[in-house]
């Protein structure tokens, strides 16, 4: 079964109706009102399973990148599943504690890290730190000393390749803020094996995210062998390789993506033929796990009639979903009970005070006002980008098992929203 396949048999019309798993989303909303996240169980796992299937009998690791999704209850999912973790700060970190994650199967990215997230990560002992730059892998240094450990550690290398995907998610060329030249690294690592509170570990790379082709991987790769072999030459040895993650969904339909046996087949053909078949791989992926597990649920507000095209005003916006606005990202829109009525071309937007305040545009829908409607692809870089602006409450979120659907994140009400402030004397 191809993943589109699978992804499909998650989310599925049954009467008429859009149904997760077993559960009628028409009847979740009506219960728990709009705009909600609605998580597959079942998609959630086949999306690590992917990776678990093509790495078996290698000594690997694949850790979820949590930015991409990080309620409690998908982090537990994972966890249990035997996912480790790749977070970016030091709240990240609590998350994945907080949700029974191993930290001997953390891994910490990020070109900020605090002295106070570096002393949190030392205390419970995650398995690696993903250093990018200098000045980072220096401070990490003095809080090992000062803790009495040494710190495991990896450089994540920039490699100066082009994913090909948006500018604002491609994370490996050379202007990019990312990671250690390629030409810096050899001299970094001779640093580093000479600092008394460091453990060098590994290597690490990430070019990028919603990368759709197997070619930028494959050549990354190769860069990092050829640094990986000349270290070697100066006897400095690393235990593990970080391919990092990025692997797109498709959010079109007809849109060509690899598979995930695709990917790994042609990264492990690589590590076998350059002879490092004996280092643990470590895989950072995550909207390839959650991103086509979750749709957002909204409803239409009112049908609008524009100079250009009509629009479809519904009670989710750019707070509750932000990549349309930030990246011109396309996201697929379908009728939780569709209408057999003639479609039009609508824009669907949000009630925001803003005109990046859209979610779709130029949809083809036969719509009413009170219709139910499902962003789809949206488990991934959803509701971890919402915000409160316009002082709306963060949607609630919902785990579907089969035909049980557990709320995993409760709505948002308006005196959640400034219960930490305080007014004046």
């Amino acid at each position: 079964m191809s993943e589109a396949t699978r992804d499909a048999y998650a989310y599925a019309y049954r009467g008429g109706i859009l149904h997760c798993e077993a559960c009628d989303l028409a009847e979740l909303a009506r219960g728990l009102g709009t705009p909600t996240y609605v998580y597959s169980r079942r998609a959630i796992l086949e999306g690590y399973g992917r990776y678990a299937a093509a790495l078996a009998g290698r000594r690997a690791l694949v850790c979820y990148a949590m930015k991409a999704n990080a309620n409690l209850a998908v982090l537990q999912l994972l966890a249990r599943a035997g996912s480790g973790f790749d977070i970016v700060s030091g709240g990240e970190l609590a998350r994945a504690l907080a949700a029974g994650a191993a930290p001997q199967r953390i891994v910490f990215s990020g070109v900020g890290k605090t002295a106070a997230e570096i002393d949190a990560a030392l205390a419970c002992g995650i398995a690696c730190f993903n250093v990018e730059s200098a000045a980072e892998l220096e401070l990490i240094d003095r809080h090992a000393r000062a803790a009495g450990k040494r710190a495991p550690v990896s450089l994540r290398i920039n490699p100066d390749v082009d994913p090909g995907t948006h500018p604002y998610i491609s994370t490996g060329l050379r202007h990019n803020k990312f990671g250690v030249p390629a030409a810096e690294a050899e001299h970094l690592y001779e640093s580093a094996a000479a600092m008394a509170g460091i453990e060098i570990a590994g290597i690490d790379c990430h070019i990028g995210s919603q990368i759709t082709t197997v070619a930028p991987y494959l050549d990354a790769a190769e860069r990092l062998f050829d640094l990986v072999d000349q270290l070697a030459d100066r006897g400095i040895a690393l235990r593990h390789i970080d391919f990092g993650g990025g692997l797109g969904i498709r959010y079109r339909p007809d849109e060509a993506v690899p598979e995930v046996g695709e990917l790994l087949a042609g990264l492990l053909d690589c590590v076998d033929r350059r002879g490092h078949a004996d280092k643990q791989l470590i895989f950072e992926p995550g909207r390839s796990i959650v991103g086509a597990a979750g749709v957002l649920l909204t409803r239409v507000l009112f049908l609008k009639e524009g100079a250009v095209r009509p629009y479809a005003i519904v009670d989710a916006a750019m707070n509750d979903l932000l990549r349309p606005a930030l990246y011109e990202a396309w996201m697929d829109v379908v009728p939780v009970a569709p209408r057999d009525a003639p479609a039009r071309s609508y824009d669907i937007v949000g009630p925001v005070c803003e005109s990046a305040d859209w979610l779709a545009r130029e949809r083809q829908l036969a719509l009413g006002a009170g219709d139910l409607l499902a962003i789809r692809g949206a488990g991934a870089y959803g509701m971890t980008m919402a915000s409160n602006y316009n002082s709306r409450g963060r949607a609630a979120e919902v785990l579907v098992d089969g035909a049980a659907a557990h709320v995993v994140r409760d709505r948002e009400q308006p005196s959640d929203l400034y219960a930490g402030e305080h007014l004046l004397p």
